[in-house]
Protein backbone atom coordinates (compact mmCIF):
# COMPACT_ATOMS: atom_id res chain seq x y z
CA UNK A 1 0.00 0.00 0.00
CA UNK A 2 0.94 3.29 -0.50
CA UNK A 3 3.51 5.12 1.95
CA UNK A 4 1.04 7.97 3.87
CA UNK A 5 4.05 9.62 5.12
CA UNK A 6 5.52 10.11 2.15
CA UNK A 7 2.22 10.68 -0.39
CA UNK A 8 2.04 14.24 0.80
CA UNK A 9 1.60 16.82 3.87
CA UNK A 10 -1.49 15.69 4.85
CA UNK A 11 -2.18 15.99 8.66
CA UNK A 12 -3.77 13.01 9.33
CA UNK A 13 -5.33 9.74 7.62
CA UNK A 14 -7.75 7.46 9.29
CA UNK A 15 -8.42 4.33 8.54
CA UNK A 16 -11.49 3.02 9.73
CA UNK A 17 -13.38 -0.07 10.15
CA UNK A 18 -16.87 -1.71 11.48
CA UNK A 19 -16.88 -5.62 11.43
CA UNK A 20 -20.26 -6.46 12.11
CA UNK A 21 -21.75 -3.67 9.29
CA UNK A 22 -18.77 -4.30 6.71
CA UNK A 23 -17.87 -1.09 6.45
CA UNK A 24 -14.69 0.24 5.48
CA UNK A 25 -13.72 4.09 5.22
CA UNK A 26 -10.87 6.54 4.95
CA UNK A 27 -10.99 9.78 6.49
CA UNK A 28 -8.37 12.36 5.25
CA UNK A 29 -7.28 15.61 6.72
CA UNK A 30 -5.47 17.19 4.35
CA UNK A 31 -4.96 20.80 6.36
CA UNK A 32 -6.99 22.49 9.18
CA UNK A 33 -4.71 25.74 8.77
CA UNK A 34 -7.87 27.96 7.99
CA UNK A 35 -10.21 25.89 10.39
CA UNK A 36 -12.08 22.84 10.74
CA UNK A 37 -11.61 20.16 7.58
CA UNK A 38 -14.54 20.55 5.44
CA UNK A 39 -15.04 18.05 2.15
CA UNK A 40 -17.93 15.28 1.28
CA UNK A 41 -18.08 11.50 1.38
CA UNK A 42 -17.72 9.77 -1.34
CA UNK A 43 -19.28 5.62 -1.75
CA UNK A 44 -17.35 4.34 -4.77
CA UNK A 45 -16.33 0.16 -5.47
CA UNK A 46 -12.90 0.89 -5.51
CA UNK A 47 -10.62 -1.82 -6.75
CA UNK A 48 -8.27 -1.69 -4.21
CA UNK A 49 -7.49 0.09 -0.81
CA UNK A 50 -4.57 1.64 -2.44
CA UNK A 51 -6.35 2.78 -5.15
CA UNK A 52 -9.15 4.46 -2.36
CA UNK A 53 -6.33 5.98 -0.36
CA UNK A 54 -4.78 7.78 -3.45
CA UNK A 55 -8.44 8.98 -4.42
CA UNK A 56 -9.45 10.69 -0.48
CA UNK A 57 -5.80 12.31 -0.48
CA UNK A 58 -6.09 13.84 -4.03
CA UNK A 59 -9.16 14.95 -3.20
CA UNK A 60 -8.77 16.25 0.64
CA UNK A 61 -5.89 18.10 -0.55
CA UNK A 62 -8.09 20.16 -3.80
CA UNK A 63 -10.50 20.56 -0.97
CA UNK A 64 -7.99 22.62 1.33
CA UNK A 65 -7.21 24.46 -2.03
CA UNK A 66 -11.09 24.84 -3.01
CA UNK A 67 -11.90 26.31 0.71
CA UNK A 68 -9.43 28.66 0.47
CA UNK A 69 -10.43 30.48 -2.18
CA UNK A 70 -14.06 30.40 -1.35
CA UNK A 71 -12.60 32.13 1.19
CA UNK A 72 -14.70 29.95 3.78
CA UNK A 73 -12.93 29.12 7.74
CA UNK A 74 -12.29 25.51 6.82
CA UNK A 75 -9.04 23.21 5.75
CA UNK A 76 -9.54 20.53 3.36
CA UNK A 77 -10.77 16.84 3.77
CA UNK A 78 -12.19 13.83 2.47
CA UNK A 79 -13.68 10.73 3.05
CA UNK A 80 -14.37 7.57 1.28
CA UNK A 81 -16.41 4.74 1.59
CA UNK A 82 -15.24 1.63 -0.04
CA UNK A 83 -18.16 -0.42 -1.53
CA UNK A 84 -21.15 -0.08 -3.97
CA UNK A 85 -23.02 2.73 -3.14
CA UNK A 86 -26.33 0.63 -4.72
CA UNK A 87 -25.67 -2.72 -2.69
CA UNK A 88 -23.94 -1.91 0.33
CA UNK A 89 -25.16 1.42 1.66
CA UNK A 90 -27.49 0.74 4.60
CA UNK A 91 -28.52 2.82 7.70
CA UNK A 92 -26.22 0.45 9.72
CA UNK A 93 -23.40 1.14 7.66
CA UNK A 94 -24.02 5.59 7.29
CA UNK A 95 -24.41 5.40 11.40
CA UNK A 96 -21.25 3.24 11.86
CA UNK A 97 -19.46 6.18 9.62
CA UNK A 98 -21.09 8.66 11.45
CA UNK A 99 -19.72 7.37 14.64
CA UNK A 100 -16.28 7.63 13.11
CA UNK A 101 -16.85 10.76 12.08
CA UNK A 102 -17.83 11.84 15.47
CA UNK A 103 -14.84 10.73 17.46
CA UNK A 104 -12.27 12.97 15.40
CA UNK A 105 -13.82 15.78 17.88
CA UNK A 106 -14.69 18.16 15.07
CA UNK A 107 -11.74 18.27 13.12
CA UNK A 108 -13.15 16.73 9.87
CA UNK A 109 -16.97 18.12 8.99
CA UNK A 110 -18.45 15.70 6.70
CA UNK A 111 -21.22 16.10 3.57
CA UNK A 112 -22.24 14.86 0.34
CA UNK A 113 -19.96 13.80 -2.39
CA UNK A 114 -20.36 11.10 -5.46
CA UNK A 115 -22.57 8.33 -3.85
CA UNK A 116 -23.66 9.95 -1.19
CA UNK A 117 -26.85 12.18 -0.73
CA UNK A 118 -28.64 14.77 1.76
CA UNK A 119 -30.71 11.94 2.77
CA UNK A 120 -27.42 9.99 3.50
CA UNK A 121 -26.14 12.76 5.34
CA UNK A 122 -29.48 12.85 7.50
CA UNK A 123 -28.38 9.46 8.77
CA UNK A 124 -24.64 9.78 9.40
CA UNK A 125 -26.05 12.79 11.68
CA UNK A 126 -27.94 10.66 13.99
CA UNK A 127 -24.01 9.64 14.95
CA UNK A 128 -22.57 12.81 14.42
CA UNK A 129 -22.67 16.19 14.67
CA UNK A 130 -20.45 17.29 12.42
CA UNK A 131 -22.35 16.92 9.41
CA UNK A 132 -23.72 19.40 7.03
CA UNK A 133 -25.22 18.96 3.47
CA UNK A 134 -28.52 18.02 4.88
CA UNK A 135 -31.98 18.09 3.67
CA UNK A 136 -34.77 20.24 4.12
CA UNK A 137 -36.39 18.42 6.52
CA UNK A 138 -33.63 18.42 8.93
CA UNK A 139 -33.03 22.24 8.50
CA UNK A 140 -30.19 21.52 5.85
CA UNK A 141 -30.30 23.35 2.54
CA UNK A 142 -31.15 20.51 0.64
CA UNK A 143 -29.85 20.29 -3.74
CA UNK A 144 -26.29 22.54 -4.00
CA UNK A 145 -26.25 22.29 -7.37
CA UNK A 146 -28.59 25.51 -8.26
CA UNK A 147 -25.66 27.37 -6.30
CA UNK A 148 -23.02 25.04 -7.95
CA UNK A 149 -24.58 26.25 -11.41
CA UNK A 150 -24.30 29.96 -10.46
CA UNK A 151 -21.13 29.94 -9.38
CA UNK A 152 -19.57 28.07 -12.37
CA UNK A 153 -21.70 30.86 -14.63
CA UNK A 154 -19.90 33.67 -12.15
CA UNK A 155 -16.43 32.31 -13.15
CA UNK A 156 -17.64 32.06 -17.07
CA UNK A 157 -18.64 35.42 -16.78
CA UNK A 158 -14.98 36.14 -15.93
CA UNK A 159 -13.36 34.32 -18.37
CA UNK A 160 -15.96 36.02 -20.93
CA UNK A 161 -14.60 39.63 -19.78
CA UNK A 162 -10.76 38.59 -19.75
CA UNK A 163 -10.99 37.24 -23.60
CA UNK A 164 -13.91 39.13 -24.93
CA UNK A 165 -14.14 42.16 -22.86
CA UNK A 166 -17.61 42.11 -21.91
CA UNK A 167 -18.70 40.00 -18.62
CA UNK A 168 -21.33 38.19 -20.88
CA UNK A 169 -21.72 34.79 -22.90
CA UNK A 170 -24.67 37.35 -24.82
CA UNK A 171 -23.50 36.16 -28.54
CA UNK A 172 -21.23 33.27 -27.98
CA UNK A 173 -21.81 29.56 -28.49
CA UNK A 174 -21.66 27.34 -24.92
CA UNK A 175 -20.84 23.97 -25.43
CA UNK A 176 -22.17 22.18 -22.29
CA UNK A 177 -20.55 18.12 -21.56
CA UNK A 178 -22.82 16.86 -19.03
CA UNK A 179 -26.48 17.92 -18.29
CA UNK A 180 -26.77 15.95 -14.76
CA UNK A 181 -27.98 18.64 -11.92
CA UNK A 182 -25.51 21.16 -12.16
CA UNK A 183 -25.12 21.42 -16.35
CA UNK A 184 -28.74 21.38 -16.36
CA UNK A 185 -29.09 24.61 -14.33
CA UNK A 186 -25.73 25.98 -15.75
CA UNK A 187 -27.84 25.89 -19.49
CA UNK A 188 -30.75 27.99 -17.65
CA UNK A 189 -28.54 30.49 -16.76
CA UNK A 190 -26.43 30.58 -20.10
CA UNK A 191 -29.42 30.85 -22.28
CA UNK A 192 -30.70 33.79 -20.11
CA UNK A 193 -27.40 35.48 -20.97
CA UNK A 194 -28.01 35.41 -24.59
CA UNK A 195 -25.60 32.88 -25.80
CA UNK A 196 -26.43 29.69 -28.16
CA UNK A 197 -26.09 26.56 -26.42
CA UNK A 198 -25.01 23.09 -27.59
CA UNK A 199 -25.06 19.84 -25.49
CA UNK A 200 -23.76 16.07 -24.96
CA UNK A 201 -24.80 13.59 -22.04
CA UNK A 202 -24.30 9.72 -21.64
CA UNK A 203 -28.40 10.19 -20.74
CA UNK A 204 -31.18 10.41 -22.72
CA UNK A 205 -33.59 11.39 -20.04
CA UNK A 206 -31.32 13.87 -18.98
CA UNK A 207 -30.76 15.39 -22.59
CA UNK A 208 -34.84 14.89 -22.67
CA UNK A 209 -35.44 17.08 -19.59
CA UNK A 210 -33.17 20.03 -21.27
CA UNK A 211 -34.64 19.81 -24.51
CA UNK A 212 -38.06 19.94 -22.83
CA UNK A 213 -37.44 22.99 -21.25
CA UNK A 214 -35.51 24.74 -23.93
CA UNK A 215 -36.32 23.11 -27.68
CA UNK A 216 -33.60 25.37 -28.77
CA UNK A 217 -30.57 23.78 -27.08
CA UNK A 218 -28.78 21.92 -29.86
CA UNK A 219 -27.68 18.43 -29.13
CA UNK A 220 -24.62 16.83 -30.02
CA UNK A 221 -23.87 12.73 -30.26
CA UNK A 222 -21.25 12.59 -27.92
CA UNK A 223 -18.16 14.52 -26.13
CA UNK A 224 -15.94 13.72 -28.95
CA UNK A 225 -18.11 15.37 -31.31
CA UNK A 226 -18.89 18.36 -29.13
CA UNK A 227 -15.41 19.92 -28.64
CA UNK A 228 -14.86 19.56 -32.41
CA UNK A 229 -17.49 21.67 -32.68
CA UNK A 230 -17.06 25.76 -33.53
CA UNK A 231 -17.69 26.82 -29.95
CA UNK A 232 -16.36 29.76 -27.84
CA UNK A 233 -16.36 28.49 -24.56
CA UNK A 234 -16.54 23.86 -23.69
CA UNK A 235 -17.84 22.98 -20.12
CA UNK A 236 -17.17 20.01 -18.64
CA UNK A 237 -20.09 19.31 -16.69
CA UNK A 238 -19.77 15.40 -16.16
CA UNK A 239 -16.63 13.03 -14.91
CA UNK A 240 -13.62 14.47 -14.36
CA UNK A 241 -10.57 14.11 -16.38
CA UNK A 242 -12.25 15.41 -18.91
CA UNK A 243 -9.31 17.57 -20.26
CA UNK A 244 -6.83 14.93 -21.43
CA UNK A 245 -4.43 15.54 -24.50
CA UNK A 246 -6.53 14.28 -27.02
CA UNK A 247 -9.28 16.48 -26.15
CA UNK A 248 -7.61 19.73 -25.85
CA UNK A 249 -5.75 19.05 -28.89
CA UNK A 250 -9.58 19.01 -30.52
CA UNK A 251 -11.49 21.19 -29.17
CA UNK A 252 -11.89 24.58 -30.54
CA UNK A 253 -13.12 26.83 -28.00
CA UNK A 254 -10.94 30.01 -26.03
CA UNK A 255 -12.72 29.20 -22.39
CA UNK A 256 -12.53 25.83 -20.99
CA UNK A 257 -15.50 26.29 -17.96
CA UNK A 258 -17.42 23.83 -16.00
CA UNK A 259 -18.85 22.21 -13.29
CA UNK A 260 -16.44 19.24 -12.98
CA UNK A 261 -14.02 17.58 -10.15
CA UNK A 262 -10.13 17.09 -11.37
CA UNK A 263 -10.62 17.87 -14.69
CA UNK A 264 -6.82 18.15 -15.85
CA UNK A 265 -6.17 14.00 -16.72
CA UNK A 266 -2.51 14.64 -15.36
CA UNK A 267 0.01 17.62 -14.24
CA UNK A 268 0.67 19.33 -17.55
CA UNK A 269 -2.67 19.86 -19.19
CA UNK A 270 -2.92 22.91 -18.04
CA UNK A 271 0.43 23.77 -20.09
CA UNK A 272 -1.11 22.61 -23.32
CA UNK A 273 -4.26 24.46 -22.45
CA UNK A 274 -1.85 27.55 -22.35
CA UNK A 275 0.13 27.33 -25.40
CA UNK A 276 -2.80 26.58 -27.36
CA UNK A 277 -4.34 29.56 -26.37
CA UNK A 278 -7.03 28.12 -24.33
CA UNK A 279 -8.23 30.40 -21.31
CA UNK A 280 -8.55 27.58 -18.60
CA UNK A 281 -10.86 28.66 -15.74
CA UNK A 282 -9.74 26.20 -12.56
CA UNK A 283 -12.40 23.94 -12.03
CA UNK A 284 -11.83 23.90 -8.11
CA UNK A 285 -12.68 28.34 -8.22
CA UNK A 286 -15.79 27.99 -10.20
CA UNK A 287 -17.00 24.80 -8.84
CA UNK A 288 -17.11 26.00 -5.36
CA UNK A 289 -20.78 27.26 -4.90
CA UNK A 290 -21.63 23.29 -3.57
CA UNK A 291 -18.89 23.77 -0.78
CA UNK A 292 -19.81 27.53 -0.05
CA UNK A 293 -23.48 26.31 0.64
CA UNK A 294 -22.73 23.55 3.04
CA UNK A 295 -20.06 26.27 4.90
CA UNK A 296 -23.34 28.44 4.92
CA UNK A 297 -25.60 25.92 6.46
CA UNK A 298 -23.45 25.14 10.24
CA UNK A 299 -24.18 28.59 11.01
CA UNK A 300 -27.72 28.31 10.13
CA UNK A 301 -28.20 28.59 6.17
CA UNK A 302 -29.47 31.97 4.73
CA UNK A 303 -29.94 31.13 0.44
CA UNK A 304 -29.56 34.58 -0.13
CA UNK A 305 -26.37 34.93 2.32
CA UNK A 306 -24.67 32.08 0.31
CA UNK A 307 -25.86 33.38 -3.25
CA UNK A 308 -23.79 36.67 -2.36
CA UNK A 309 -20.55 34.91 -1.33
CA UNK A 310 -21.03 32.55 -4.47
CA UNK A 311 -21.13 35.67 -6.50
CA UNK A 312 -17.90 36.56 -5.61
CA UNK A 313 -16.10 33.28 -7.62
CA UNK A 314 -16.96 36.07 -10.49
CA UNK A 315 -14.15 38.60 -8.49
CA UNK A 316 -12.14 35.93 -7.35
CA UNK A 317 -11.48 34.64 -10.85
CA UNK A 318 -10.25 37.83 -12.23
CA UNK A 319 -7.68 37.86 -10.00
CA UNK A 320 -6.43 34.21 -11.25
CA UNK A 321 -6.56 35.93 -14.37
CA UNK A 322 -4.53 39.16 -12.81
CA UNK A 323 -2.57 36.79 -11.51
CA UNK A 324 -1.47 34.66 -14.39
CA UNK A 325 -0.74 37.75 -16.60
CA UNK A 326 1.18 38.94 -14.16
CA UNK A 327 3.53 36.19 -13.44
CA UNK A 328 3.45 34.28 -16.85
CA UNK A 329 1.79 31.26 -15.56
CA UNK A 330 -1.54 29.46 -16.39
CA UNK A 331 -4.63 30.14 -14.53
CA UNK A 332 -4.02 26.59 -12.56
CA UNK A 333 -0.99 27.59 -11.15
CA UNK A 334 -1.54 31.08 -10.41
CA UNK A 335 -4.97 29.60 -8.62
CA UNK A 336 -2.80 27.52 -6.92
CA UNK A 337 -0.57 29.51 -5.57
CA UNK A 338 -3.31 32.18 -4.01
CA UNK A 339 -4.82 29.46 -2.16
CA UNK A 340 -1.02 28.38 -1.03
CA UNK A 341 -0.95 32.43 0.10
CA UNK A 342 -4.11 32.25 2.07
CA UNK A 343 -3.35 28.73 3.75
CA UNK A 344 -0.06 30.35 5.01
CA UNK A 345 -1.15 33.70 5.91
CA UNK A 346 -3.87 32.81 8.03
CA UNK A 347 -2.09 29.41 9.02
CA UNK A 348 0.09 32.15 10.42
CA UNK A 349 -2.16 33.13 13.41
CA UNK A 350 -2.41 30.14 14.62
CA UNK A 351 0.62 30.71 16.74
CA UNK A 352 -0.91 33.54 18.48
CA UNK A 353 -2.44 31.25 21.62
CA UNK A 354 -5.66 32.54 22.55
CA UNK A 355 -7.00 31.79 26.06
CA UNK A 356 -10.40 30.65 26.04
CA UNK A 357 -11.06 31.51 29.70
CA UNK A 358 -13.08 34.92 30.26
CA UNK A 359 -10.86 37.65 30.79
CA UNK A 360 -10.13 38.60 34.91
CA UNK A 361 -11.53 41.66 35.77
CA UNK A 362 -9.65 43.95 38.26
Amino acid sequence: MTDVFRSGDHEQVVFCREESSGLRVIIAIHSTALGPALGGTRFHPYVSEEDALADVLHLARAMSYKNALAGLDHGGGKAVILGDPTRDKTEVVLRAYGRFVQSLGGRYITACDVGTYVEDMDIVARESEFVTGRSLAHGGAGDSSILTAFGVFQGMRAAAEHVWGAPTLSGRRVGIAGVGKVGRHLVDHVLADGAEVIVTDVSERAIEQVRTAHPEVVVAPSTEALVREPIDVYAPCALGAALDDPTVTALRAEVVCGGANNQLEHPGVEKLLDQRGILYTPDYVVNSGGVIQVADEIGGFDFQRAKARVAKIFDTTREIFALAERDDVPPAVAADHLAERRITDVGRLRKILVNARPAIRW
